[in-house]
């Protein structure tokens, strides 16, 4: 069946957000007169969102109310700094080009909340050229539930098998999977050092947004 979009998982695959939650975290520690923590230990664990980084930036049992407010803090700091440091990986715009040039449609599911994913789309004026964006605000399930790829699917009027979902993180290739659409792991996210792409299930595994272009052009091709 001929592939007519891509979706892009946000965080770790289309934009690199770790600037901003890094600044979050120092913001917080220097508030507190803490020392900066390491940022590669506060991008290691992205993926496991606020919660994580929270853990991840001070000394604070998860499940304590020092601990929920710390994530709330965190949250609403974030907030107001969401679309400042957060831009599109290297190579990125330049697919977008590629694909919006073959006459493909692309869009994004994440599980960002809306309130902070859409603010980003439009400052990064990507929210125009995007055809979908699907939070969790959307579905029922966030990933790695199917739920917000077959909303895509039906909103963009695509069988899951004319879309390939790509993403950095094994709940997205499994959300892919159940969904029934292509797949493809990318290595330039957040990825946990104890992670590996390999075995997560992926029809391919890239290394760089140029890597994603050759698969697109064999997927045309093979059509």
């Amino acid at each position: 069946m001929r592939l007519r979009a891509v979706l892009f998982d946000m965080d770790g695959t289309l934009l690199d957000s770790a600037p901003d939650f890094v600044a979050v975290v120092q913001a917080m520690r220097a508030a507190r007169e803490l020392p900066d923590v390491n940022a590669q230990a506060v991008r290691d664990v992205v993926s496991g969102g606020a919660r994580a980084m929270v853990a991840a930036a001070f000394d604070a049992e998860e499940g304590s109310a020092e601990f929920e407010t710390l994530r709330l803090e965190f949250l609403e700091r974030y907030q107001a700094h969401c679309a400042v440091l957060t831009c599109p990986y290297p190579g990125i715009r330049e697919l977008l080009d590629d694909i919006e040039h073959a006459k493909l449609r692309w869009g994004v599911a994440t599980n960002k909340p809306l309130r902070f994913a859409a603010p980003i789309m439009q400052h990064l004026q990507l929210d125009q050229r995007s055809a979908v964006l699907l939070c969790p605000d959307h579905v029922a399930q966030s990933k790695p539930a199917p739920d917000m790829l077959l909303l895509a699917c039906q909103q963009l009027g695509l069988q899951p098998a004319e879309v390939l979902f790509v993403g950095d993180d094994e709940r997205d290739i499994a959300a892919g999977r159940a969904a029934g659409c292509r797949t493809a792991g990318v290595t330039w996210g957040y990825i946990h050092p104890d992670d590996s792409p390999g075995h997560w299930g992926a029809d391919v595994i890239v290394n760089h947004p140029s890597e994603l272009r050759a698969v697109l052009d064999r997927a045309l091709c093979s059509c």
